[in-house]
């Protein structure tokens, strides 16, 4: 084989693909179209987010870069959700976007045992019995051979770009799509469907006008997403909050019919939940203003990017509904908005190690499954490339559960749903999420990554300091009582341990600060989390509960070719339902769409007697 393992793509799910990989020690080649834009921030301009920032600290817990990168070039941080309970707060940061791809590309280029390869998969081959993954072909016909390869194509593979009636091949505005790769999937059998997302204008800073904005500053300090980082200095630019109106609202009515995706030409479905401005005004005619967030896309640069209002409409349209926007009376497109429509693969074809069910080696990440988002894409990137390792080494899989990360809920979701939109990951989606905490990533994971041969002995060492710290403050609370002569709001809890007077909703930590022995010997994070823990102890161990419960459903592990046939007793939904998802555990079984829960009481009784 000319390598060990082959990445195709260059986005964030083969970036962390490719690193797992040739980390762990396999000789990787990465292919992708365009070796300047490995790490492109193609929308946003920006990581983390509610249920995005946990997962973002779940890759970095288990070893990934994603956190390492946003840390080096974020221009803004906030916590999001503040004045809501830990388990829904997450952090967000804005990225300087060159800065992140620049930062990404040297990250790859330096890497042991990592090669780069600008060309296009068109074709991927196998075994004369079609079993098992042998290699690539490119557009310019050159073949390269591995024992594994991972797809992570985004929305690259047979993609069109959309401006109103502008179409062209493309993945993103200016840059090629993969074509031939789609093609060659539905021959080898896989189902492939088509999916739309939209990006909008990205406009020019010295045009806007600021003062008719809302200001929306970052925090300071800023946090670091690694655990492995204690701090972070870089600049602080602030974001602005516009509005649109009726009259914005009446210039897209008025052209609605020359949307690309009102008139017939997209048929991809677009993401529910980051629906284009013609998708509000349409959805929701009530509503005589939406929130328009203006990000600067970094520090060195002019272009400001528009969150909340992605368009595939004229540009002249585009043009005309921008300069109806507070504070974009003058406004100067750069790039216009646009739809992008790709094809993807149905995800339920895949085992939650994100291998293909029907091709030995070959495994599928990112928006190639599905997903929207820049986090969703790393996380399973990440997956995937440790369990192609551990595929090569003949290891068992790693696959993270629903109740210890957020990307076990979207890779389960994934496998054992699917989807037919572009699936974005929401805190609402994971039942055990007070447990999913972002500030407890790498009490989770942290362990698993460095069994995987990601983590350090020195991030590992770390971890069991901050056990023992969180450990001691507890012990602390529960041993220190609270004086009398204290102020009046602390007062009428004299004689109450500082544990007793935590889990009183209207104490916080920083009122009982001052009482706690030692506590210039702990870090402000471990006093905060030993808080929460203390402070939702009942809530955590009734989800212990649940825990325990949903555990003893994954324990009982079904084999891949377990002959659902053969048994008498359940549906025939069920029976094609469980032969088509192959769960590999009771509890995937369950979750499976169609399946009834008599259905799993028989599962249950053979599986319990071994059978």
């Amino acid at each position: 084989m000319d390598f060990k393992a082959i990445v195709i793509g260059g986005g964030h799910a083969g970036i962390e693909a490719a690193l797992a990989l040739s980390r762990i020690g396999y000789e990787t080649l990465m292919i992708t179209q365009s070796l300047d834009a490995i790490g492109r921030l193609s929308c946003n301009p920006s990581i983390g987010g509610l249920s995005k920032g946990n997962m973002v600290r779940e890759i970095d817990a288990l070893g990934g870069e994603m956190a390492h990168l946003i840390d080096k070039t974020m221009i803004q941080f906030r916590i999001l959700n503040q004045r809501r309970g830990p388990a829904v707060q997450a952090p967000r940061a804005q990225a300087d976007k060159f800065l992140y791809n620049l930062m990404a590309k040297e990250t790859l280029e330096v890497q042991k045992g990592l090669s780069l390869f600008q060309d296009t998969v068109t074709e991927l081959t196998t075994d004369e019995a079609g079993r098992r993954i042998t290699g690539v072909v490119t557009e310019r016909g050159r073949k390269f051979t591995a024992d594994t390869v991972v797809v992570t194509t985004g929305t690259f593979m047979e993609g069109k770009v959309f401006i109103g009636d502008y179409v062209t091949s493309s993945g993103r505005l200016g840059e090629p799509a993969a074509i031939g790769l789609g093609t060659s999937l539905r021959r080898m059998g896989f189902r492939l469907g088509r999916l739309k997302t939209g990006t909008p204008a990205r406009v020019h800073a010295d045009s806007l006008d600021y003062s008719k904005m809302e200001i929306q500053p970052g925090e300071n300090p800023m946090q670091p997403f690694s655990f492995s980082r204690d701090q972070i200095v870089r600049p602080d630019l602030p974001c602005y909050i516009t509005f649109t109106n009726e009259k914005t609202h009446q210039i897209i009515k008025d052209n609605i019919h020359r949307s690309p995706l009102y008139g017939g030409q997209i048929v991809g479905t677009g993401p529910r939940y980051c629906p284009s401005i013609e998708d509000k005004v349409v959805r929701f005619p009530d509503r005589d203003r939406h929130q328009i967030f203006v990000e600067p896309e970094g520090e060195n640069t002019k272009e400001v990017y528009l969150n909340g209002i992605s368009s595939s409409l004229p540009e002249e349209v585009q043009e005309d509904f921008l300069h109806t926007l507070p504070g974009l009376e003058n406004v100067e497109i750069m790039r216009p908005g646009y739809a992008v429509e790709y094809d993807y693969i149905d995800p339920t074809q895949l085992y939650p190690n994100l291998m293909a069910k029907s091709i030995s080696g070959l495994f599928f990440a990112g928006q190639t499954n599905g997903t929207s988002g820049y986090e969703e894409a790393a996380g399973q990137g990440l997956m995937a490339g440790i369990n192609a390792a551990r595929y090569m080494d003949k290891k068992e899989p790693l696959i993270l559960t629903r109740s210890e990360s957020y990307i076990g809920v979207l890779i389960d979701d994934l496998v054992t749903l699917g989807t037919k939109e572009p699936y974005r990951m929401f805190t609402s989606r994971a039942e055990y999420r007070l447990s999913l905490r972002h500030d407890s990533a790498d009490i989770r994971l942290l362990e698993k990554g460095w069994q995987a041969g990601l983590q350090t002995d020195k991030n590992r060492q770390r971890l069991n300091e901050k056990l023992k710290g969180m450990d001691d403050i507890k012990e602390l609370l529960r041993s220190t009582r609270i004086p009398s002569n204290v102020s009046p709001d602390l007062a009428r809890f004299a004689g109450r341990t500082l544990e007793q007077a935590v889990k009183i909703p209207e104490i916080d930590i920083e009122g009982i600060l001052p009482l706690i022995p030692d506590k210039e010997n702990y870090p402000a994070e471990w006093i905060r989390q030993s808080e929460i823990d203390v402070k939702y102890e009942g809530y955590i161990q009734r989800q212990d509960q649940q825990i325990k419960r949903f555990e003893k459903m994954e324990k009982l592990k079904i084999p891949v070719d377990f002959d659902y046939d053969g048994i008498d007793g359940i549906s025939n939904e069920s029976r094609q339902k469980l032969k088509d998802i192959k769960p590999l555990s009771l509890g995937q079984a369950s979750r499976i769409s169609g399946v009834r829960n008599s259905d799993i009481a028989v599962l249950m009784v053979l599986l319990g007697r071994g059978n």
